[in-house]
């Protein structure tokens, strides 16, 4: 998939850093902290963790934004994959230390692997919700935390079932591509499984 130039606010923003402007890197912080500590904490569930990364990130940012390439995507994503880097790597870490305090190695490794694997995959499709068009991600809401199905959704939104269905069916394909298939333990909205007919 070719990529397109990135927006002119991505351009500016890493002129503006590359300057050492102090008040682009606030305007950044305001813009993508939320989503910093949100994707840190995703992944590592603890506050003070994620307060660390999140300072480190924006760090990051400040002492090399070179580092970003625009041809690679959006400034948005390269902040929240060096979010996601920073994080797995303070998991593995701390997960690292527990092995050699631990006995048995081998199955310990394995569990910190999947919980590598399950934090990475639910900091993804956050991000991914984070991302998508409102009208899909207030489809997917209106189904998940409310349980309700697409004719209950499309009543809410005011649109066609046709519409909700294809809204719903968008969201979750998008959705779906933060989780290997062989993983589970996500149960399904009501309503979801309707979406196949």
């Amino acid at each position: 998939m070719a990529k397109d130039a990135p927006p002119r606010w991505d351009r500016r923003m890493q002129q503006r850093l590359a300057r050492g402007e102090a008040a682009a890197l606030g305007e950044l912080y305001d813009r993508f902290a939320s989503l910093v500590y949100s994707l840190a904490h995703r992944v590592l569930d603890d506050d003070a963790a994620a307060d660390q990364i999140t300072r480190e990130v924006f760090g990051q940012v400040w002492e090399d934004p070179h580092a970003y390439d625009p041809k690679q995507g959006s400034l948005r994503s390269w902040v929240a994959a060096l979010t996601h880097r920073q994080a797995v790597h303070r998991l593995r870490q701390s997960g690292s230390a527990e092995l050699t305090d631990g006995g048995d190695g081998g199955r310990a490794s394995e569990e910190l692997e999947q919980k590598v694997r399950r934090a990475s995959a639910a900091a993804r499709a956050d991000y991914i919700v984070t991302s998508m068009p409102a009208p899909l991600r207030a489809a997917l809401e209106l189904a998940y935390f409310q349980r309700r199905d697409y004719r209950q959704t499309a009543a809410d939104l005011g649109v066609t079932e046709d519409e909700a269905r294809r809204r719903l069916r968008l969201g979750l394909q998008l959705l779906s591509t933060a989780n290997p298939p062989h993983q589970d333990g996500l149960s399904s909205p009501s309503g979801f499984g309707e979406l196949r007919r």
